[in-house]
């Protein structure tokens, strides 16, 4: 069976753009789409039955209202809905697990300076190893198809294993027909804070095998992928920082997060976070 593209939708703004980019998602990757929506609100004979049928109302209207509008601009997506009862985060993240990606809204203050992400976006992001794309409102018309053209930025850690990452990167690159640009964030050793002199040979020796390190990983997929036109780039500095400035104009950034525990449970990392709360393109999580 394909993987088809889930979205999240309520009704909101952040609904109706998640549920567009989701159905042009889904209509380049030929899959299936699926709308979805969380009423959380529990199915127990005790709760009283005019408030049930409120949200179940509400449920309704904004899966038929999202249904009616990405039929009518994608009619050859097969699009199904689905009502689920329970905390959303949770809801949708079992949801999630037969789904290729995870679509959801994210509110923005209206200018460039990214993402206002709620709690049940960021519940939903570490509770899920599915990608999740968050899609923030365009300030463009609710008309207006995509504007951006500026390709695919990927945040690339050379420390770490990072092959879920590239071959999401690559695959949408591939399916877009659009140029990729892999990002890489460095700092001095720990030592050199200490040293009582700093040799400047030494700062760009350590550059260049970063960069070698970073063609050295990027090598395999760009055989696997030859039609993707792929630049890369290492900085010393805030790879969450350059990922951001990065993002604009791009279609889509594409960020890891690591798969771990904390004593509070599971979280984002900082360049993960940066992204996600900053920038002003769509972006990818991808748990690895």
């Amino acid at each position: 069976m394909k993987h088809h593209v889930t979205v999240g939708v309520d009704g909101s703004p952040e609904g109706r753009a998640a549920a567009r980019w989701g159905a042009r998602e889904a209509a380049l990757r030929q899959v299936p789409l699926r709308l979805v929506h969380a009423v959380d609100w529990p199915a127990n004979p005790a709760v009283p039955r005019p408030g049930r049928e409120r949200a179940d109302r509400w449920a309704d209207e904004a899966l038929t209202e999202a249904l009616t509008d990405v039929r009518r601009r994608h009619p050859q997506v097969e699009v199904t809905t689905r009502c689920l009862y329970g905390r959303p985060a949770a809801a949708l993240a079992v949801e999630a697990g037969d789904a290729g990606l995870l679509v959801l809204g994210s509110r923005g203050p209206g200018g460039p300076v990214g993402f206002l992400i709620g709690s049940v976006g960021l519940s939903t992001v570490v509770a899920t190893e599915t990608p999740v794309a968050l899609v923030r409102v365009s300030g463009e018309p609710e008309g207006a198809g995509p504007a951006p053209s500026g390709g695919i930025v990927v945040g690339v850690d050379i420390h770490e294993a990072a092959d879920r990452v590239l071959s999401f990167a690559f695959e949408e690159a591939d399916r877009r027909g659009c140029a990729l640009r892999a990002v890489h964030g460095w700092k001095l050793p720990a030592a050199y804070a200490y040293a009582p002199f700093f040799d400047p040979d030494d700062e760009r020796e350590i550059g260049r095998s970063v960069m070698r390190m970073l063609d050295d990983m990027l090598l395999p997929w760009r055989r696997k992928f030859p039609e993707v036109s792929v630049t890369h780039h290492a900085f010393m500095g805030s790879a969450g920082g350059q990922l951001v400035m990065a993002a604009t104009g791009a279609d889509l950034v594409v960020v890891g997060r690591r798969h771990r525990q904390s004593p509070l449970g599971s979280h984002l990392g900082r360049v993960a976070h940066a992204v996600l709360h900053h920038a002003v393109a769509p972006v990818a999580v991808i748990a690895h």
